[in-house]
């Protein structure tokens, strides 16, 4: 088997855990990651799903099963998953699970050099920040429900509940550091301290010590 799994981006390994479920065509594909809140882990567009589609088909690691036409629609191919494909799948989610990666986040770094701006600006800016994960958190609890009610088994929900319980983090952080710029206990005219510098000895210098005399 090929190492595909090593260059399967994450809705490459979304699209195949769907198929080893069953054979779908991609507009079903889509449809269903919709239903299932996973549009919130992966970034999920129709054309970008064909495409991935196309590429673990030109990779062996899905098949066409035949195609389908629904009145005027077009014609829609299903794909179902390959042998080749569930190793793939297998070994790209154990690996993904047990290997953490670095998560380049942008406000990782804005946060870090928010230091630069206003501490007004910041508070504004942290506010509404914690109002549009609210928004996406109640969103996502919403999906939630409406995947038990659904009696949805909860392990195809995991990574909505792991997303929910991050924007809970996120907001708990979110609403404590809010609350100690605007009572001041976080400081943002609090000084630089510079460490203190040694010079160096320099060739032929003899350190000064100190006798006690007898």
């Amino acid at each position: 088997m090929g190492k595909h799994w090593e260059t399967m981006r994450p809705l490459a390994v979304v699209s195949l855990a769907l198929l080893s479920e069953r054979p779908m065509h991609p507009y079903e594909m889509y449809q269903l990651l919709l239903a299932r809140g996973q549009d919130a882990t992966v970034k999920l567009r129709p054309g970008t799903l064909y495409h991935v589609v196309g590429w673990l088909l030109g990779a062996g690691l899905v098949v066409t099963t035949g195609t389908e036409r629904e009145g005027n629609r077009p014609e829609r191919t299903t794909y179902a998953i390959t042998d080749e494909g569930r190793q793939a799948l297998e070994i790209a989610v154990m690996s993904m699970i047990s290997a953490p990666q670095p998560e380049y986040s942008d406000f990782t770094v804005a946060i870090g050099e928010a230091h630069t701006l206003p501490v007004e600006v910041v508070v504004n800016l942290l506010k509404t920040r914690l109002a549009a994960i609210t928004a996406e958190r109640d969103r996502g609890q919403k999906l939630l429900d409406q995947a038990a009610e659904g009696r949805l088994p909860r392990r195809y929900v995991l990574s909505g509940d792991f997303a929910l319980n991050r924007a809970n983090a996120d907001i708990a952080w979110l609403t404590d550091t809010i609350a100690q710029l605007e009572s001041g206990s976080l400081s943002w005219d609090e000084p630089m301290l510079h460490a203190h510098t040694h010079k160096p000895a320099t060739a032929g210098s003899v350190p000064t010590t100190t006798k006690d005399t007898p």
